[in-house]
């Protein structure tokens, strides 16, 4: 039986029209070019970005350098403008960085550049977050659907989405995936978790310990069904309780019945004085007079 393509198609299906030496020219180098060098997007349709989050990034470019690179074509006298990847350069730019890894453009043609991206997935050399990044490339760049992508690749759009998704992984994981310490088994359970630091938590036994895919996923299980808490909830929380505590133990000798406290999270609640007959109940409402006075 004959092998089947590992797109489940060839290059020829996938655009009309184009030629054999179509596919051998040089549509894009990868290359560290100076930051100063690069000018924006004027077609940038974003206009705003998330300062937290851009600040999360410019500190992990900081530690890590950055892991995706900016895609630009050359504009004419040594400059480059920016297709894609505004908000990797605007952070790389504060986290102080000369030169950063992009691709560039050297062809305006759509085609040629969707050629390029879809024979580079074929490679069987290719580890998660390359294959990721080029699907990435292939919807911001060319503008294509995941729907549009999975007919281009011959992929389902369930797979294409698990390997987008691994770009949402800190810098440090998505490193990991690349230098071969995780394998994609790893990497669809550590995307499944929303804590980013119980992410690096798992991250950090699956390298140190050299876990399994199973050892890994059992791992996460054991640690959604302990349900770790916010270290600084769990502080607010034990000084909540402690105030409540003494001030339950002064309404107890005030009213000299055992007050009950009902409070969440938030700080609300109600305080319930119990009694045991319409007697009891006189005496308490006794106390609420003097205490009025």
């Amino acid at each position: 039986m004959t092998k089947k393509n590992a797109l489940g198609r060839g290059l020829g299906a996938l655009i009309d029209g184009v030629e054999k030496e179509v596919l051998e020219r040089k549509v894009e180098a990868n290359l560290n070019i100076p930051v100063d060098l690069i000018d924006g997007n004027p077609f940038q349709p974003r206009a705003h970005f998330d300062e937290q989050a851009l600040g999360e990034l410019t500190a992990s470019i900081k530690k890590l350098g950055l892991v995706q690179p900016l895609t630009v074509r050359e504009s004419g006298g040594g400059r480059y403008q920016l297709i894609a990847g505004e908000r990797r350069l605007r952070a790389a730019r504060l986290a102080g960085l000369t030169h950063v890894p992009a691709y560039i453009r050297t062809a305006d043609d759509q085609a040629m550049l969707e050629l390029a991206l879809v024979e580079n997935i074929q490679r069987e050399d290719l580890d998660a977050i390359e294959v990721a990044i080029s699907f990435q490339r292939l919807i911001e760049e060319c503008r294509l659907t995941q729907e549009q992508l999975s007919d281009r690749v011959g992929k389902q759009r369930s797979t294409i989405a698990n390997y987008l998704r691994l770009l949402r992984l800190p810098a440090e994981i998505q490193l990991g995936i690349r230098n071969k310490h995780l394998m994609m088994g790893h990497a669809r359970t550590l995307v499944n978790i929303e804590n980013p630091k119980i992410q690096m938590e798992v991250y950090y036994h699956v390298v140190n310990d050299d876990l399994s895919v199973r050892q890994t996923e059992e791992l996460v299980r054991q640690l959604q069904s302990e349900k770790i808490r916010d270290p600084l909830k769990d502080e607010r929380r034990k000084k909540l309780n402690e105030e409540f505590k003494q001030l339950s133990e002064h309404l107890n000798r005030i009213f000299s019945t055992k007050v009950n406290f009902k409070i969440n999270e938030s700080g609300k609640g109600r305080i319930v004085i119990p009694f045991d007959n319409p007697e009891e109940m006189e005496r308490i409402l006794g106390i609420f007079d003097r205490l009025n006075y």
